[in-house]
């Protein structure tokens, strides 16, 4: 009698895996694609690019080279900046730039979201209203409210100073960022209010504990366009500052237009290029909190 043995643990072959060809025709599609998006991609930096290479031309060279390319390179252009002008330096200019956009984003996150809170939770008369007339306010030019703005802050005694340009932001004024909280707000489960109102919790403590942190990617985009508005604002600074020490960048790239008769075309660009730093570095470091901001995407138990 002839006994066969088994062995259950042998492992069958394995078949080799093949892969799938791709068409001819999926292939021209994707390069298509790819070609689409290098050439779409260089259009836009085209511009940047521009304005870097630029920057180290000497100013001779803006009438005569029409190229990408400096021909004679130089760096003169950013020590000239460095230097500052009209006995003012540099730095002044970052600084003002940096305590108006820093303010703006501390004013627009404190108010607009404490503000988008009571629209979105509380219950009071004429609650629909207020907010139609709050949204309204987004098809109102700011030209037509320039002058009556500016009445009112030179009788206050603010002009020249940074209160203008500041206070609106901590007072909600920015009917965009109020209602990109609200719909984030909405988005929430009011269980999550109903049981911390079990536990004693106020509005307050509901706003603070539980809102604030559940709503941190519509702060950190409110943020980025609040930082990015007042970092490039020139009509705002324009109309409120007179003394030149308390200019921001944008009205200093003027200053080194308006210091002589001839404009210096090579400083301009080179004050611009430091000017979009940290514009490009806070964008890039929190860009990925504003994906998930413009996503708004709602909660999953």
């Amino acid at each position: 009698m002839t006994t066969i043995e088994t062995n259950p643990t042998a492992v069958p072959p394995v078949q080799p895996v093949r892969k799938r060809r791709q068409t001819p025709r999926k292939t021209a599609a994707t390069v298509v694609w790819i070609i689409g998006i290098v050439v779409l991609t260089a259009v836009v930096l085209y511009p940047l690019m521009w304005m870097i290479s630029a920057s180290f031309k000497p100013s001779s060279e803006f009438g005569s080279n029409q190229g990408f390319l400096p021909e004679n390179p130089t760096v003169d252009n950013f020590v000239k900046v460095m230097e500052g002008v009209a006995g003012i330096p540099t730095w002044k200019f970052f600084w003002n730039s940096t305590i108006l956009g820093v303010g703006a984003v501390i004013g627009t996150v404190i108010s607009s979201s404490m503000a988008a809170y009571a629209f979105a939770r509380l219950d009071f008369k004429g609650r629909p209203l207020f907010f139609t007339m709050m949204i309204g306010t987004l098809l109102l030019p700011f030209h037509v409210l320039i002058i009556p703005q500016y009445m009112i802050f030179r009788n206050l005694g603010m002009v020249d100073t940074f209160f203008p340009l500041l206070v609106g932001k901590f007072l909600a004024t920015e009917a965009f960022f109020v209602f990109l909280m609200v719909q984030f707000i909405r988005n929430l489960p009011k269980e999550l209010d109903e049981a911390a109102r079990i536990d004693g919790c106020g509005h307050w403590r509901i706003f603070w504990s539980i809102t604030v942190p559940l709503i941190k990617p519509a702060l950190i985009t409110s943020s980025i366009f609040a930082f990015i508005w007042s970092w490039n604002d020139f009509l705002g600074p324009l109309l409120y500052l007179n003394s030149p020490d308390n200019y921001p960048l944008p009205l200093a790239l003027r200053v080194f237009n308006d210091q002589s008769s001839a404009s210096d075309y090579g400083a301009t660009v080179a004050i611009s290029v430091l000017a979009l730093l940290p514009v490009m570095l806070f964008f890039v470091i929190f860009q990925r909190f504003l994906v998930d901001g413009v996503a708004t995407q709602g909660l999953k138990g």
